[in-house]
């Protein structure tokens, strides 16, 4: 099991891989591999997604990523 927590500065819904999977600032749990990221609407933030590779995470040592307001 691999672990990542998505930043973002208001409560959001986060998509992995097209599929609702948790939400901003709070921890997912996921299989290793590559996963495509997303949040949910309203769709002010940026970039539209990221694509990224889950592997050798912890609970105590989740990959973090961060998705910005757009203006």
């Amino acid at each position: 099991m691999e672990y990542l927590l998505v930043h973002f500065p208001r409560d959001r819904r986060v998509l992995v891989n097209d599929e609702f999977n948790g939400r901003t600032e709070e921890l997912i749990e996921l299989e290793a591999g590559t996963h495509t990221i997303a949040l949910g609407p309203p769709y002010n933030f940026t970039p539209a997604f990221k694509k990224i590779r889950l592997v050798d995470t912890s609970a105590l040592t989740p990959r973090e990523i961060d998705f910005d307001l757009a203006e």
